[in-house]
C-alpha cells in the first residue's frame, strides 16, 4: 500500500478509498456511470461525504444499473429525495436519471460511455503529477473540452470540475503520486 497521502486522504476511509478506488482505470458503463454520479453528488460538498454513503447510494440508485435508473419515475425521485441514507439534492437526482435515460438511448443506437470517455486521452492513461502536497488542478482544458461535449449532448451536471474529478477517480486522468 502507498505509505504517502495527498492531503484529501488522511482518514483512514479516505485512505483505503484511496489505495483501492481512486485513480484505478474504470471501464464498464455502469461503473463509469455511478462514478459520474458520485461526482455530481460530490460538487460542493467534501468527497468524504459521498464516499461514506456509497452503499447506501448504490441501495438507492438500483446498483448504478443504467437502463433501471433511466427507468426511474418522478414517484422515485421523490422517493430519493426522501432517502436519509443518501444526499438529498433534488436537482442532483434528477440528473443522474436524465443522464441515465441518456446513456440509455446511447446503448439503443450502439454507442457506450467507456469508448467515448476513454477517447478523451487517446484511449491512453493521461498522466498528471500533482504538486507537492498531493494536490492536482481544479479542472484542466482537456476536462473543460469534454464538459463541453457532454453538455452538448444534453448531459446535466457536468461542469468543468465534476468532469475533471470524474476523469481522475476512474484513472483516465492518473493523478495519483508516485509510489
Amino acid at each position: 500500500m502507498n505509505q504517502h497521502y495527498p492531503t484529501w486522504a488522511q482518514h483512514p476511509l479516505m485512505k483505503d478509498y484511496y489505495d483501492h478506488y481512486w485513480g484505478r482505470p474504470v471501464y464498464g458503463e455502469n461503473e463509469l456511470f455511478e462514478w459520474l454520479c458520485l461526482e455530481i453528488f460530490q460538487a460542493g460538498l467534501a468527497w468524504r461525504q459521498v464516499w461514506q454513503r456509497r452503499a447506501a447510494f448504490e441501495a438507492a440508485f438500483a446498483n448504478f444499473e443504467i437502463e433501471a435508473v433511466a427507468a426511474f419515475t418522478t414517484a422515485d425521485v421523490d422517493r430519493l429525495q426522501n432517502d436519509s441514507g443518501i444526499i438529498r439534492n433534488r436537482a442532483k437526482i434528477q440528473a443522474c436519471c436524465h443522464n441515465a435515460q441518456l446513456l440509455a438511448q446511447w446503448h439503443q443506437a450502439g454507442r457506450y460511455l467507456s469508448p467515448v470517455a476513454w477517447a478523451v486521452t487517446g484511449g491512453e492513461v493521461l498522466r498528471l503529477l500533482p504538486d507537492q502536497a498531493g494536490r492536482l488542478p481544479a479542472t484542466m482544458p482537456l476536462a473543460t473540452t469534454f464538459a463541453k461535449q457532454l453538455k452538448a449532448q444534453g448531459f446535466q451536471r457536468t461542469g468543468p470540475k465534476t468532469v475533471f474529478a470524474w476523469l481522475c477517480a476512474v484513472g483516465i486522468i492518473n493523478g495519483r503520486l508516485p509510489e
